[in-house]
């Protein structure tokens, strides 16, 4: 049994030492002869053994001497992955309706520690936490969680490994030079690469090979790749100061505030400065313009406006990840002089954008065709991903009948919105009035177009 052990380590451990090269699909590493120790997720340990619990440590014990980063990714959904409340409820019934098979599946990446030392059980996936207490004793992704990989056997699916060195307590990182007190330290290439946040940030189906999430092959295949611009440089962006109280004073300390889009999440639990660093990050990432705009709008006729939205900011497609929630859309608005909307696409009615709204998202089907909204094991293929690509852009086009009574000038308002899920799929899990999901603004756009009127009567304009 321990040559078996050996043998696969020593498998797992080439393969993530070897050059990766071609596109993410040709990369990715997939042996269906090793079995994983936590399947169906594909994590691994150096030893082939489950690691004892008491060879990690809290990250209260790393904050006495890493106090900036500690308070850093304790304001992250890093921090969060295994209290948050809309993953713990969808754990529930994923556990539920699978009779247990999903859990390992799902716990790998939002407790890759309690995994690993087999905490993690079956009435705890099938338990979510209270919404308004939703802490628990177990670790979301915390210091010991990366700093224990010591390599990857793959690009998807946790396919991590994490070493047991024993009472030696080997942290790996992006240093050459680290030294510590406490534990002992070892550079790891791997640290710096963004293959590193690709074993939970490409999600496949376990059961049927559906590409569920592909954030780290939508980074891969941009040109963001290219440019030699990874995930570490937007999402944990380098400032100066000590990643030690002891350390020395570097110009590039990676910052642990894991900046992402989740505003409402970050907001619940109560870190409102986080979440305007969230905030300024989606910001960042789209412009919005109007294409060949007409010189007046004629009252009484029909007229197109169409609007062009550019990813400018994000290194992979807008939006991404989750596709259970997340959504990126265009509300735009036209109202006469006297501020009465005429006009509007995308606004939220029933806790969804409206139909007919100009969206950017993926879509999961079941067997049945039909979309999954929120029972994600059912998928069986992708229906539909009209996200736009990192450098790329969307053309919507809105064609607007203008009142023959109109009065001038009309002001057109829109905005490109965003939501981490929408509220009715919350409402759903959580039940109604638990969590409110704040939309954010990514860029928004206003223009005042004047009248020229027409002959054209209404009867006229409701036959054309």
């Amino acid at each position: 049994m321990h040559l078996i052990h050996t043998t696969v380590v020593g498998v797992l451990l080439t393969l993530s030492l070897s050059v990766f090269a071609g596109t993410a699909v040709e990369q990715r590493i997939i042996d269906e002869a090793l079995t994983p120790l936590y399947s169906p997720h594909r994590a691994a340990t150096s030893t082939g053994k489950v690691i004892p619990e008491h060879r990690f440590d809290d990250a209260k014990v790393c904050s006495g001497c890493h106090s900036d980063i500690y308070r850093e990714w304790r304001s992250s959904m890093m921090s969060h992955s295994w209290d948050d409340p809309i993953y713990r409820a969808l754990l529930s019934r994923a556990s539920k309706a699978s009779d247990g098979a999903l859990d390992s599946f799902c716990t790998g990446c939002h407790t890759p520690t309690g995994l690993m030392t087999g905490q993690v059980t079956r009435a705890d996936n099938q338990s979510p936490p209270s919404v308004n207490n939703p802490e628990t004793d177990l670790p979301g992704v915390d210091c010991e969680s990366c700093h224990n990989i010591s390599a990857i056997s793959g690009i998807d699916n946790g396919s991590y490994v994490m070493n047991d060195a024993g009472e030696k307590r080997v942290k790996y990182g992006p240093r050459q030079n680290a030294q510590s007190p406490y534990h002992e330290t070892a550079f790891s290439p791997l640290h710096t690469e963004s293959a590193m946040c690709a074993t939970c940030h490409n999600v496949t189906h376990p059961l049927n090979g559906v590409p569920i999430e592909r954030t780290y092959d939508e980074w891969f295949e941009s040109p963001y790749r290219t440019a030699g611009i990874g995930c570490q440089d937007c999402h944990m962006k380098p400032v100066q100061g000590n990643s030690a109280i002891m350390g020395p004073e570097r110009a590039d300390r990676a910052t642990h505030w894991f900046a992402g889009g989740n505003t409402t999440l970050l907001e619940h639990f109560g870190h409102q400065e986080n979440a305007k660093r969230a905030r300024a990050l989606l910001q960042s990432s789209a412009t919005i313009e109007l294409i060949d705009p007409p010189t007046s709008l004629t009252a009484g006729q029909r007229t197109t406006l169409s609007l062009k939205i550019t990813n400018t900011g994000a290194g992979h497609k807008l939006p991404t990840g989750f596709p259970e929630g997340r959504e990126v859309w265009v509300d735009i608005k036209l109202s006469d002089a006297n501020g009465k909307v005429f006009y509007r696409s995308g606004a939220i009615k029933n806790g969804k954008t409206e139909p007919n709204t100009k969206n950017f998202m993926v879509k999961l089907g079941d067997k049945n065709g039909k979309k999954v909204e929120v029972e994600v094991w059912r998928v069986t293929h992708i229906m539909s991903d009209n996200r736009i690509l990192p450098k790329g852009h969307a053309l919507v086009d809105y064609a607007i009948d203008i009142p023959a009574d109109v009065q001038g000038p009309v002001a057109v308002n829109a905005s490109v919105n965003y939501w981490p899920f929408s509220q009715a799929f919350v409402d759903n899990l959580l039940g109604k009035n638990k969590l409110t999901v704040k939309v954010e603004t990514i860029v928004s756009l206003a223009k005042s177009f004047k009248i020229t009127p027409t002959k054209s009567s209404p009867e006229r304009l409701a036959k054309h």
